[in-house]
């Protein structure tokens, strides 16, 4: 079985060096054959919202939605978290194609099954 890291993302476009990070290295880790799962919560969803991610760029990185594509291209799974959006109100045909929603269980199953899970 493959090697399964899970990444939280918790930043968007406040903070474009915090948003850019979690697909940094989820990129790197796919390229390296981990199972990668980000999982988007707080100001995070803002980064499966269409047209949002477009314009968040953190110096020296390319862009979220470069990087984003990239990750779902390459087998990266993305979570997002059903009360953040709710909060926010931002309904499910607001989001990228690939996002899938999920509440906390799930969450805690992905880590459970992970060899590392981050924080950004």
């Amino acid at each position: 079985m493959a090697e399964k890291m899970v990444i939280f993302a918790t930043h968007g476009g406040e903070d474009p060096e915090k948003a850019t990070l979690p697909f940094v290295v989820g990129n790197a880790a796919l390229a390296m054959d981990v199972q990668v799962t980000i999982v988007l919560q707080s100001m995070g969803v803002m980064l499966a919202k269409k047209g949002c991610y477009d314009h968040i760029y953190a110096s020296g990185f390319d862009s979220v939605k470069k990087m984003v594509d990239s990750f779902i291209e390459f087998g990266g799974q993305i979570f997002v978290c059903i009360p953040c959006i709710e909060s926010r109100k931002i309904t499910p045909d607001l989001l990228i194609d690939k996002a899938q929603l999920v509440k906390a269980g799930k969450v805690v199953q992905e880590v459970l099954e992970a060899k590392a899970v981050l924080n950004y």
